[in-house]
């Protein structure tokens, strides 16, 4: 792996020297790739483990994820770095997109792919979708053919919001609560009405309305660090990459020689620096003159998520997950097997868009969403609740609203060398584990390249 010129393979070149701040998925991605290419990497982590945002943690005696994150067949980038941490036979892909749908009295619907190609793979499901009228049904259909003749790198579609646009093609508030925040809230962590036409477009021709097979589902079948942390570290070390956890960087800083990451006791000396951070955090660790608008990152703002953590006695749903529509719940995951439950079923709540939620306690979200729980799912309503916890994360994701896309920096800063990595920065994508591999392999193209003259000839720095 890694093509082009080897910078230790001769000539009397030193081995480039990266440091790669941050050990989430963009840095884990930017690490290999600047390993591969030939550089001398070091890559240091606040935390005592690798993964980023998504993770898992042991609570209760449980395996527990910080939240659920699943990936579709067209995240092609995450995929390809699973199968280099050898993860990938620890995930499940639907071989074919299926999603049930529950409302509350035990209703249950399905939103599936069908044979014909796209868009029209999706229209059969669509017009049998027992949430909608027969008209609102019809709409739907009128509405996807539009959305996917959308162009999203249009500017004129990031003015405006996603909702906004439903509603002039005829969608009405029952379409936009029971189909199109599905999808929306999930991959955006905002409703429709909050959410940037341009993002929501290429969310919908990406995953659904382009490649017939594009939005089949994928998602872990053990904890997340079993996935992503674990065998990254395993991965990092095996390409001769230098991991420390339990590092935080404090500053990024500028010398006649080369660059400098500065920890609380000493500093880490490179020729270039990938900042894989999230934006806030990032904001707080670039030199002066990095960005032309020093406070673009603090305004991408955040948007949080809350899971709920529900151990019932005995098993209550009969799917892996499920979506909801008509209650408060968005999707439910079982998470059993993972979390090493032996008894009953443990399933987790993923609410996106959260703000109601992050400022509510404990017990008041038990009181509210285990009455909706109940709702949905009958056999819930004779089970006893052993265990009801949350877990929340504030700033989960950039807040994807319009105007968003201005705001999102590529990852090349003004300071030579000095590259970002994160679901934050331009990759087209939203805040998804996508984007955030996508932007980390930009970003060690951009390091290496750091190396070379605007003639392409090598520059020589000192060891």
């Amino acid at each position: 792996m890694g093509g082009g010129p080897q910078p230790g393979g001769g000539g009397g070149m030193s081995r480039q020297r990266v440091v790669v701040v941050g050990g989430g998925l963009a840095g884990i991605a930017a690490a290999l790739d600047c390993a591969d290419a030939g550089a001398d990497v070091t890559l240091v982590e606040v935390r005592p483990q690798l993964g980023g945002a998504a993770y898992s943690f042991e609570r209760e005696g449980l395996s527990v994820d910080n939240g659920q994150h699943i990936f579709l067949r067209c995240c092609t980038a995450y995929r390809r770095l699973l199968r280099r941490l050898g993860s990938e036979p620890a995930t499940v892909l639907q071989p074919r997109l299926a999603i049930p749908v529950l409302a509350p009295a035990g209703r249950r619907g399905w939103l599936r792919r069908g044979a014909l190609p796209a868009p029209a793979h999706l229209a059969p499901s669509l017009l049998r979708y027992p949430f909608l009228s027969p008209r609102e049904r019809a709409g739907v259909v009128g509405a996807a053919l539009a959305l996917a003749r959308l162009d999203p790198d249009d500017p004129a579609l990031d003015a405006r919001t996603f909702g906004s646009w439903l509603a002039d093609h005829g969608q009405s508030p029952t379409a936009i609560e029971a189909l199109w925040n599905l999808i929306a809230l999930p991959t955006l962590n905002l409703p429709a009405d909050e959410a940037s036409l341009s993002l929501a477009a290429f969310v919908f021709q990406t995953g659904l309305l382009g490649a017939r097979d594009a939005g089949d589902i994928g998602y872990s079948r053990v904890p997340l660090s079993a996935v992503h942390g674990e065998p990254a570290a395993r991965a990092l070390t095996g390409a001769g990459v230098d991991v420390r956890t339990r590092w935080r960087a404090e500053r990024v800083a500028v010398a006649p020689g080369g660059l400098g990451v500065e920890g609380p006791d000493r500093r880490l000396d490179a020729d270039a620096v990938v900042v894989a951070v999230p934006h806030d955090r990032a904001a707080d660790l670039l030199p002066d003159g990095a960005l032309p608008e020093p406070d673009a990152l603090r305004r991408l703002g955040a948007s949080p998520i809350v899971n709920l953590h529900v151990v019932y006695d005995r098993r209550v749903l009969d799917l892996d997950f499920a979506a909801a529509v008509r209650s408060p719940v968005q999707y439910v995951f079982d998470r059993t097997r993972a979390a090493g439950v032996e008894q009953g079923q443990y399933l987790a709540v993923s609410l996106s868009g959260a703000e109601r939620e992050m400022a509510a306690s404990p017990a008041d979200l038990r009181r509210r969403y285990e009455p909706a729980l109940a709702e949905l799912l009958p056999a819930a309503r004779a089970a006893r609740v052993d265990r009801f916890f949350v877990t929340r994360e504030h700033a989960a994701t950039f807040r994807a609203a319009p105007g968003i896309r201005a705001l999102r920096p590529g990852p090349r800063t003004a300071i030579q060398g000095l590259v970002l990595a994160g679901a934050f920065t331009a990759t087209g994508w939203p805040a998804t584990m996508e984007g955030a591999v996508r932007s980390g392999h930009a970003a060690a193209s951009e390091a290496l390249a750091a190396r070379r003259a605007p003639d392409g000839t090598p520059v020589e720095v000192a060891a």
